[in-house]
């Protein structure tokens, strides 16, 4: 079978210059206002989820016909789907730069799932030290916080990782620091730390280092490097669904001498060579790490994904989203209402993600975000982004207040959670969505919105009286 090498002609004339709106699944989807009339939608929460590129949904159609069990089945379509789910593992592999010899490539729900596993994984003890970064979602620090000793790698004032910072905890703590985890890409600021420079000394320093790639590698080319690179990542976690790819799956790519130690913290079918009712002896890895059916359509997906992102080319993508970025950063510099967190320096977006955090003074972010999607169709997010120390810190909230803030939402009340609203870009976002963009900010930060909005006290979202007007149905009768 052939599914996970074919190529489709449009994606290579479209990553020519990378014009690829028409390679994305609806694009054209028109949605309603609360006027009652409709627009074309504009997606700036990629860095939640990204839309899906036809090919990769071309790909999930031709294989579904062969779509059945995996590993050991006889069966000619069980074959077909064994061979499509390793391939895809191993052009997951090459992607990342890694080799077979000396890494795996593990298959499960998403990277928070990655990380979980990873947590258990990694032989700690209690008083063994994690440096994690302040940075990180929650997915890479709330898994820590009960298998060793965790001490926080600060940020300064624009949210950039504190590499002097690392200096002082790796020498407090020396042949302590076990791991030290941190985002490849903040999905609050878009903010890049270094992660093989910092691998450098957590390597010298005796300790491995695992990055959270979930938010960086849509955006940019990443290679693990081999064990014997002083540079080397140790382990990546990634997401698909921020990839392009649906049906939800994520992977790890680590070191196979890890994963090859110790039991899986989730033991059933597939996970072992022979049981007998005194003795489990386990599979090689990944397979004991791959407990039960897996998401055979996710990991094809997922494959079909990288396979056109290279095509596009990475460093295309990379140098469309930081003109992008720049673009937009100077446009929403001249809404005199604005607030940029994070770096808002438009020439210096080759070095971060184009996710831009921002206020409007004296409106709240879920309001903002309410009416952008109400009012003119423009799709972000709101909130804490699950980074809530991160984003506390860049609106230099104080222990007392986040102290206040906990009782409050402890009662079901979260009306005063502070937080942002995020806009964020992908490889198909136009210029001309980011005009529409800021004229629709420009408006709102004047008062110029015509909605009634109500909070929740329980959720402390927004939402417009009447909105939306009419229902989307998707199960038939």
């Amino acid at each position: 079978m052939t599914l996970l090498t074919k190529k489709t002609k449009t994606t290579d004339a479209a990553a020519t210059d990378l014009n690829i709106r028409d390679q994305i699944i609806g694009i054209d989807t028109q949605v309603p206002l609360l006027d009652g009339s409709l627009t074309g939608y504009v997606n700036f929460d990629n860095a939640a989820t990204a839309p899906v590129l036809a090919e990769v949904l071309q790909v999930v159609n031709d294989f579904m016909p062969w779509y059945s069990s995996v590993h050991r089945g006889s069966g000619f379509k069980s074959v077909v789907s064994t061979e499509a789910y390793e391939q895809a593992r191993q052009i997951v592999c090459d992607f990342f730069g890694a080799n077979a010899r000396d890494h795996v490539v593990i298959f499960g729900k998403n990277s928070t799932e990655a990380l979980n596993k990873l947590s258990y994984r990694i032989p700690l003890k209690k008083d063994d030290v994690v440096l994690v970064s302040l940075m990180e979602h929650h997915s890479n620090d709330l898994p820590w916080r009960s298998r060793a000793q965790v001490e926080r790698i600060g940020v300064d004032d624009l949210g950039r990782f504190d590499e002097n910072h690392l200096d002082e905890l790796l020498a407090k703590y020396k042949k302590r620091v076990k791991l030290v985890t941190l985002t490849g890409a903040s999905n609050v600021t878009g903010q890049m730390p270094d992660v093989h420079a910092i691998a450098r000394k957590v390597h010298a320093a005796g300790a491995q280092i695992l990055v959270d790639a979930a938010q960086m590698a849509p955006h940019r080319q990443i290679n693990v490097k081999s064990l014997d690179d002083p540079e080397h990542l140790d382990y990546i976690v990634v997401s698909a669904h921020k990839m392009y790819a649906p049906f939800g799956t994520g992977a790890i790519v680590g070191r196979r001498d890890t994963f090859m130690r110790g039991e899986p913290e989730y033991r059933g079918g597939g996970t072992i060579d022979l049981v007998t009712t005194e003795r489990i002896d386990w599979a090689d890895c990944p397979d004991r790490d791959e407990a039960g059916s897996p998401n055979v359509v996710g990991a094809v997906a997922f494959a079909a994904a990288l396979r056109a992102l290279s095509r596009i080319g990475m460093a295309k993508i990379a140098t469309h989203e930081a003109e992008l970025t720049s673009y937009a950063l100077a446009k929403l510099a001249k809404i005199s209402r604005v607030q940029i967190l994070g770096d808002a320096d438009p020439g210096n977006t080759a070095s971060r993600l184009g996710v831009i955090p921002f206020n409007v003074d004296g409106l709240n972010q879920s309001l903002v975000a309410a009416i952008l999607g109400a009012e003119f169709g423009i799709g972000v997010r709101s909130g804490c982004f699950c980074a809530h120390p991160y984003v506390a810190r860049l609106l230099k909230v104080s222990k007392r207040q986040m102290h206040d803030l906990g009782h409050e939402v402890r009662q079901g009340d979260k009306r005063h959670v502070p937080g942002l609203v995020r806009a964020s870009f992908g490889m198909y976002n136009t210029k001309e969505e980011v005009d529409k963009f800021t004229l629709a900010l420009s408006q709102i930060a004047v008062g110029n919105y015509r909605g009634k909005y109500s909070q929740n006290k329980k959720t402390g979202d927004f939402s417009a009286a009447g909105w939306p007007p009419t229902k989307v149905h998707l199960w038939p009768k």
